[in-house]
């Protein structure tokens, strides 16, 4: 009877990894998120202001993908895996640039497009920074730009700024991140705009 036991157990071990190699290969799903940022308009621009050309942002190294990055030390970029932006950081940025001028009031018009309007000012700016940092609890969202307005015509440079900002997550995962990078965001282009914004009130082409 022993032999027929062993054989028993040997053809239910068969059965068994049979059946596992059968099972659908589970595939890791990928997460991907949008920066978002809302702006309030305030009264239409005066008569003769200026029209301005948004360029999309440029990155620094590191940053110009669409993969999340986080930092657990300070001088080493990870990236999430599983979690990523829908399209560069800079991509998305543009358009949000655009609104947040148009909803500033101080410019007659404003283009993403090169050769659309002709346009008094120009705004170059790059992404210094754009990432998530689990060096304190809670973790926090670290969104650094850096912006410069020039007279198109004159090919000066009116003024330049670093905005630096920080926006605590509230939850240490990817997605707590992204909440807080919309955030940061906001804050930021609501200084950028609002910064150059009041440069573009004394402009005198």
């Amino acid at each position: 009877m022993k032999w027929i036991r062993t054989g028993s157990l040997t053809i239910g071990l068969l059965l068994t990894a049979g059946c596992s190699t059968l099972q659908p290969v589970k595939k890791e799903v990928i997460s991907t998120y949008a920066l978002q940022a809302q702006f309030q308009n305030v009264p239409a621009a005066a008569v003769g202001a200026p029209v301005l050309l948004v360029t999309r942002p440029r990155a620094h190294p590191g940053f110009e993908t669409s993969r999340m990055a986080y930092v657990r030390k300070a001088h080493e970029l990870e990236y999430f895996s599983l979690n990523q932006w829908v399209d560069t950081p800079e991509k998305m940025l543009a358009p949000l640039l655009v609104q947040a001028f148009e909803a500033s009031g101080a410019f007659s018009a404003v283009s993403q497009a090169t050769g659309a309007v002709t346009a008094q000012l120009r705004l170059d700016s790059e992404i210094v920074r754009l990432q998530q940092e689990f060096t304190a609890a809670p973790s926090r969202i670290h969104f650094t730009m850096r912006a410069q307005l020039i007279d198109v015509a004159g090919r000066r440079i009116i003024a330049t700024r670093e905005f630096d900002v920080t926006e605590n997550a509230n939850s240490d995962d990817p997605y707590g991140g992204v909440v807080a990078a919309s955030h940061a965001v906001h804050r930021t282009l609501s200084e950028v705009a609002a910064f150059f914004a009041a440069q573009a009130r004394g402009f005198k082409p």
